[in-house]
């Protein structure tokens, strides 16, 4: 695990904690690494699940799927991101969502049970552990606002430019880089791909962005209607 300590120091969960803290907070709560290729399932809906996963390299998407096939992107995970974290904290909970690696990634797992346990030696470091795990759990709750405030927009259009208002506020400027190709902000905005694609032309073309892949530009002079 030494190799990714430089990552993990960087994460919230982590915060505060030197690396030999760091190492052993590792063994105390049956931190584990597995590899998984690309479109490969981490956890499905139905499961249930101790464990919260810490992207080491690549990167995951949180995903919801009907009967029919239809799926709703409910957001993507890259090196340093956490997911699974409030299902593993709540004891006999079942998934809602599947997990999925977008790319061939390294996944760090970590054991909330023991997590939430104090330890043998009740040691400092485990209880920053457990605090900086409110936090993260905090942030997860966020991001889904964030997400039903874009959804809960009336039209394509208006869906869009919330969701890029929100990023280019996120990035601190206003030509930014999505996570998401066009099939996944389609699914994340729970729109028709067609549609979206329409409303992105129509932007351009009145001015307010510019758009090359899944990268944006807003143009703050555009006059909005």
């Amino acid at each position: 695990m030494k190799e990714y300590l430089q990552l993990l120091k960087s994460c919230p969960f982590f915060t505060g904690m030197t690396d030999e803290e760091i190492l052993s907070i590792l063994k105390c709560v049956d931190g584990r690494v597995a590899s998984v290729k690309k479109d490969q399932f981490i956890f499905r809906t139905g499961d249930s699940t101790e464990d919260m996963g810490l992207v080491l390299t690549g990167s995951v998407m949180m995903i919801q799927e009907d009967l029919w096939g239809r799926r709703n992107v409910l957001g993507k995970c890259f090196a340093g991101d956490f997911f699974g974290e409030p299902y593993a904290a709540t004891p006999g909970s079942v998934l809602n969502l599947s997990v999925l690696a977008s790319d061939d990634s390294r996944i760090l797992f970590l054991n909330i049970r023991r997590m939430l346990t104090t330890c043998p030696t009740a040691c400092e470091h485990h209880n920053k552990l457990t605090r900086n795990l409110i936090a993260v759990l905090a942030s997860k709750v966020l991001q889904f606002n964030e997400k039903i405030t874009h959804m809960s927009r009336r039209t394509t259009r208006e869906k869009l430019l919330s969701y890029l208002s929100s990023e280019s506020i996120r990035a601190g400027k206003t030509s930014f880089d999505i996570p998401f190709d066009r099939q996944q902000l389609a699914d994340y905005l729970c729109v028709e791909r067609a549609a979206m694609s329409v409303e992105l032309s129509k932007l351009q073309k009145d001015g307010i962005l510019k758009t090359h892949r899944n990268h944006f530009e807003l143009l703050k002079d555009a006059q909005m209607e």
